[in-house]
């Protein structure tokens, strides 16, 4: 275990993975109404029920019975529910943690490969209670709404800024906050940033204050206890959208939903979230598969809660990996990346990693442009970066917060201790 940030606990060095085609549990114990329902409703169904985002419905045996094989094959792979974590590299302590663990992995796998019985219908859970679709995640104080925007049915990407009121007159500290978009089908996504300039222009947010960040699939940011980011008394708020238009004319309005600390309540740290590790310009030609790496120096000591890695279609896999002043290094985290879950992956609280001083953020980015990438719209051509959809990115959502030289030695000689126990 490295000595700085002895937060790497639980890695999946530990765990054992059984082959894909082996199930561990027993098949013939295996039924849908007692064992793989109350799977489907805690990690499945707030997605997959009628008229919702997911492709078909679970909500009952007649509804997923078609598709246990795909079903079968998805869980195993660790492609659904949608947790890209690999789970044999780095941090496995997350909050909110929406994985399977390997034992629901392997009853729905037994299950299947027994051919899916239903069983006792006695054996059913109570229907579970679920969201409205598009429901916020969060219960907000303050809720900042962007003008209406049209898309065109048929126009080419659209992107720039709206700038509102925020209707807050005094200093407030968030404690956490949620974009959600008006129309999910347009956008792309839609940066939101806090602005203290009265004469800021419109389209330059580069004396802004960076607030969130929506792409698709995208997860409210709940910050750590004692942490927030501020939000200036008579600030505005500047959406930063890219619209997308998909055939049919519609109208966006954009929320940006935040819970706030009571007015005169300070956090003890204050959060940054900043696009970090940007990789510079990338190549990738057609039929390869590319890596790019970018590196942020901290200057001061700090403690990292969450990870976004951000790539577009041809993004495969970002790993993210500390390099410590004595040249060593730890990998923190490596995310297999599908452009259709912009997931924030925050740490448990024990989990953090904490780093010294001068210490270099490595963003690893990998680019699939073969045909065997599914998310490859044109194997033929080389693809490089850029602000398009079908252009690519490479670099990490990272979110921290400094710590002094007093406390990191203080956090480095806890973390030793617990470790010595």
């Amino acid at each position: 275990m490295k000595k700085y940030t002895l937060a790497l606990l639980g890695v999946a060095a530990a765990v054992v993975i059984a082959a894909p085609g082996v199930a561990s549990a027993q098949s013939d114990d295996v039924t849908f109404h007692k064992d793989i329902e109350p799977i489907l409703q805690r990690s499945c169904q707030v997605c997959h029920r009628p008229d919702n985002m997911a492709p078909m419905s679970l909500m009952n045996y007649q509804e997923t019975r078609p598709w246990a094989r795909s079903i079968r094959n998805k869980v195993v792979a660790r492609e659904m529910p949608p947790w890209h974590v690999d789970p044999n590299v780095g941090i496995q302590e997350f909050k909110d943690d929406r994985s399977l663990s390997k034992r629901e992995i392997d009853m729905i796998a037994a299950w299947v490969d027994n051919g899916a019985p239903r069983g006792n219908p006695a054996d059913a859970s109570a229907p579970a209670v679920l969201p409205d679709f598009g429901a916020w995640s969060i219960e907000p104080d303050l809720i900042v709404t962007s003008p209406p925007h049209t898309v065109p049915a048929e126009a080419g990407d659209w992107w720039g800024d709206y700038i509102v009121d925020s209707g807050i007159a005094e200093d407030r500290y968030i404690k956490a906050i949620q974009t959600k978009a008006g129309d999910l089908r347009v956008v792309h996504h839609a940066l939101t940033y806090a602005v203290t300039d009265p004469d800021a222009p419109i389209n330059d947010s580069s004396n802004d204050f960076f607030l969130n960040e929506y792409a698709v699939g995208k997860n409210a940011d709940v910050y750590p206890d004692g942490t927030g980011k501020v939000l200036e008394g008579d600030a505005r708020v500047r959406f930063s959208f890219h619209y997308h238009s998909i055939g049919e004319e519609v109208v966006d309005r954009t929320d940006l939903g935040m819970v706030l600390y009571p007015a005169g309540e300070e956090p003890e740290k204050v959060l940054y979230s900043r696009q970090l590790g940007q990789a510079g310009e990338l190549d990738i030609p057609a039929g390869q598969i590319t890596r790019h790496d970018g590196y942020t120096t901290m200057y001061l000591p700090g403690r990292l809660t969450g990870f976004q890695p951000h790539m577009h279609f041809l993004g495969k896999r970002q790993c993210l990996e500390l390099i410590y002043p004595d040249s060593s290094t730890e990998m923190v985290s490596c995310v297999n990346f599908d452009f259709n879950w912009h997931i924030v992956y925050n740490y448990a609280d024990d989990a953090q990693p904490i780093y010294p001083a001068g210490t270099k953020l490595h963003v690893i980015s990998y680019h699939d442009n073969t045909e065997a990438h599914r998310g490859n719209l044109d194997a033929l051509n080389w693809t490089g970066g850029g602000s398009r959809t079908i252009d690519e990115m490479a670099f990490g959502w990272i979110s921290w917060y400094d710590l002094s030289e007093e406390e990191y030695a203080t956090e480095l000689e806890s973390r030793a201790n617990n470790d010595n126990d």
